[in-house]
This record gives C-alpha cells, structure tokens and sequence, in this order.
C-alpha cells in the first residue's frame, strides 16, 4: 500500500473532501439522500462525469453510500454514511462562513445573490455583519 504523508492534518481532509464539487455534493447529501438527477438539478452547473466521478471518489473513501435498486428502470440512490455523517460540523461551518462572507460582501455594495441558504433568511443577507 503507498504511503501517504501529511504536513499537517487538514491536508489529510482536504485529500477526501478537496476540489470544487465534493463540499457542494455533501452538504446536499447531508440533507437527505439524494438520486443522481435531484443532485444535478440541485448543483446545475456540475456535468455528468463529474458528479458521477466525484460521487464515486467519496464511494471509494467511505463518504458516501451508494444504493442500487433492482428495478427497471435503474435506481440508485446516495447518503453519507456514518464516517460520512463525521463531516457534517465541519460542513455547516463551511456554510456559515460561506454565507456570512456573502452577507460582508453584499454590505460593501457588491451584487450578489445566494439562491439557497442553510443557516441566514436570503432576504435578510445584506442586514448581516
């Protein structure tokens, strides 16, 4: 088996939970489970191979959990599993940051707009320091 060394820990995580999409994909994940089309409506600007290559990477380190269903036509299914689940702190902290960088933002004048918020009212966003 390689040998995988760190500097420090959160390059450890970032190895699993790194990139563009697969922060995207968990905190939707971390709602409910999800099929491959709810998640690509609900990420638009993620392709195919890309979510379904993500998808298979978190598979492959025991984030997610992939469920088949024998039937026709095919159903499969995706939710974080327990280890999966272990993220979820980490992930509204990323949330709260996220959106509160927004609310900063939109407070200095510039337009932006957040279509989903976990944590603030969206109508409220410029109120928030």
């Amino acid at each position: 088996m390689k040998q995988s060394i760190y500097n420090i820990g959160v390059e450890a995580t970032m190895s699993i939970i790194g990139g563009k999409w697969k922060p995207i994909i968990l905190c939707h994940l971390k709602h409910q489970t999800m099929r491959t089309g709810q998640l690509r409506r609900a990420i638009p600007n993620i392709t195919q191979k890309m979510l379904t290559q993500q998808l298979r990477e978190l598979e492959d380190d025991g984030i997610v959990a992939r469920k088949v269903y024998n039937q026709i036509p095919p159903k499969v299914e995706y939710s974080l599993t327990e280890y999966g689940d272990s993220l979820n702190r980490i992930l509204e902290e990323l949330c709260l940051w996220g959106e509160d960088n927004i609310a900063r933002r939109k407070a200095k004048g510039e337009n932006i707009i957040l279509l989903k918020s976990d944590y603030l009212d969206t109508q409220d966003l410029s109120d928030v320091e």
